[in-house]
């Protein structure tokens, strides 16, 4: 079934699904692809039903001409869902922007013990606070056993992490594994806006993320830095926005000596035909 007023759709998760089926929660922005699509299946796999949300979310975008481009293609989103999940396992909710907001479109303020004033949050000021803003909400209308987000936004699923437990929810957020492209770029919704010959050039950021993971074995963090500074630097098409290593837990940057038993991701944002692309990858030492 499709909502798009919250009180209808609680009202149904009351009724026929909420205390005596677990839920999974996959919030989404809309413009679906196959990474969506994974993260639904495992979903499915995890829990007795889902519920899908599409709402391109005004409050984390601090750029408003990115919140106007972003792409809206709310019936072929549907119907790729259907094609894939079993509708009497499935919920979709689509509201406006007043069934969430009502008459004030604004975010609340959160404080994720500072996972939100790195990398992202540094470059996308008051990005996480609207992200929270939706997510709390979802949060209270579905009322999900677990809820599934991609790796490609890894500071994200950190944050979010963080924000299930300053509200003391029962949420298990759970993290899936990056989908990507079969030439590795990691499938996202803004490739949509890319053209055929971009979207193949955009390869050359994961390429330069598995070269990076290959250098740092033997290398410090702060040569790794250059090399893929350097080896953006070559490529005219391309402007690095930035490529930081830091901690996997806390999300840190690093940039002094390597430390044994430490976890370290590269984290990367490149813009392409005025695109902005992100990407991550671990590096094992």
């Amino acid at each position: 079934m499709i909502f798009e007023s919250h009180k209808l759709l609680t009202k149904h998760l009351k009724s026929t699904v909420i205390g005596s089926k677990s839920i999974g929660l996959i919030p989404t922005m809309g413009a679906l692809h196959d990474g969506h699509i994974s993260l639904m299946k495992e979903a499915v796999s995890q829990c007795d039903h889902l519920v899908v949300s599409i709402f391109v979310n005004p409050t984390q975008f601090e750029n408003k001409k990115d919140l106007e481009k972003y792409p809206k293609t709310i019936s072929k989103d549907i119907a790729l869902i259907k094609k894939h999940i079993d509708a009497n396992k499935l919920t979709i909710y689509a509201p406006s922007i007043e069934d969430v907001y009502g008459n004030d479109t604004a975010s609340k303020e959160y404080h994720y013990d500072g996972l939100e004033k790195v990398m992202e949050g540094a470059n996308r000021p008051g990005h996480f606070n609207g992200v929270g803003t939706i997510l709390e909400f979802l949060f209270t209308i579905v009322e999900p056993d677990k809820a599934f987000f991609g790796e490609k936004d890894f500071q994200q699923l950190q944050i979010v992490k963080k924000l299930t437990e300053k509200l003391q929810l029962e949420i298990e957020i759970i993290g899936c594994p990056i989908k990507r492209e079969a030439h590795g770029l990691a499938m996202s919704s803004r490739n949509e806006r890319l053209s055929i010959k971009g979207r193949k050039k955009a390869a050359f950021i994961y390429q330069t993320l598995l070269k990076a993971q290959e250098y740092f074995k033997k290398n410090s963090i702060t040569k790794t830095q250059e090399f893929v500074k350097d080896t953006f630097s070559k490529q005219a098409d391309f402007k690095l926005e930035y490529f930081t290593i830091a901690s996997e837990e806390t999300l840190q940057p690093v940039v002094t000596r390597k430390y044994k038993n430490y976890h370290y991701m590269g984290f990367i944002v490149a813009h392409l035909e005025g695109i902005r692309l992100i990407d991550n990858i671990s590096l094992p030492q």
